[in-house]
């Protein structure tokens, strides 16, 4: 990390490819070398979130909680591997430290390659599908299983907007406001520890800007060290499914 800040000081645009539980032990440099001079070192960050059978160890859970509060950082996660290239692209052209986490895992292939690369709009959120009576506010990983708990909602006469995020931080503020104003639920799903993570970025969001009528859900890893187990067995055991999201959704709108 050390030498990317240095190789940034000097005009390049160094990408640091490491995974996610290995950053950990960076975070001095981070802060000290790259987050505060303000360079522009992009970080790519494999394994962020679960890794199954390698163990306690190697569970990417941490980086968003870790990374979030650290001034100058851009942090996203994408939902598909079209977006990993539109914001790898986006990441070389920024002029700020940038970064890009994704699962261990095959990437989801949707919409056709074109051979050219899109910059992306910092701290723009998209919205995928809008309904009126619960908000999905999911992050990279999570996206795909948001869209398939929305078709079951939908037969269960539940209309859900869902939103794929894209950027921790910025947050796109100005869309989760927009949301309250017509929406009194949401729900945030990320595939990572609940503490200190977006949902927690989101509920500081809504507490910062005075909303009181809107109740927040948060779908994540709880506090604790995720045992060893594989990677899909695990992801429902903690919620982050079609199941844990659908259940979720019905509770809040108990509630």
């Amino acid at each position: 990390v050390t030498f990317a800040a240095g190789l940034a000081s000097q005009g390049y645009k160094p990408v640091v490819a490491i995974y996610s539980t290995f950053l950990q032990r960076a975070y001095d440099q981070i802060l000290h070398d790259v987050a505060l001079p303000n360079l522009p070192v992009v970080f790519a960050i494999d394994r962020a979130g679960i890794v199954g059978p390698d163990g306690p160890t190697h569970q990417g859970i941490f980086d968003i909680a870790y990374l979030r509060h650290l001034p100058h950082l851009i942090i996203t996660a994408p939902a598909t591997e079209i977006e990993l290239q539109n914001m790898l692209y986006t990441a070389i052209k920024s002029n700020s430290p940038f970064v890009i986490r994704y699962p261990k895992g095959e990437v989801v292939k949707e919409g056709k390659k074109s051979g050219k690369f899109n910059s992306l709009k910092i701290g723009k959120a998209e919205i995928i599908e809008e309904g009126k009576d619960v908000a999905i506010l999911a992050l990279g990983s999570m996206v795909k299983i948001a869209k398939e708990a929305s078709q079951e909602l939908k037969e269960k006469k539940i209309n859900p907007t869902v939103v794929n995020m894209r950027f921790v931080k910025p947050l796109d503020t100005q869309l989760i406001l927009y949301l309250t104003k017509k929406i009194t639920r949401i729900i945030t799903v990320e595939e990572g520890i609940l503490k200190g993570g977006f949902g927690s970025a989101v509920i500081e969001l809504l507490q910062d800007e005075g909303i009181r009528n809107c109740q927040v859900k948060r779908i994540g890893l709880p506090d604790k060290f995720i045992e060893q187990g594989e990677r899909e067995r695990l992801l429902k055991k903690y919620g982050l499914s079609r199941e844990g999201i659908i259940k979720a959704v019905e509770e809040c709108l108990k509630e």
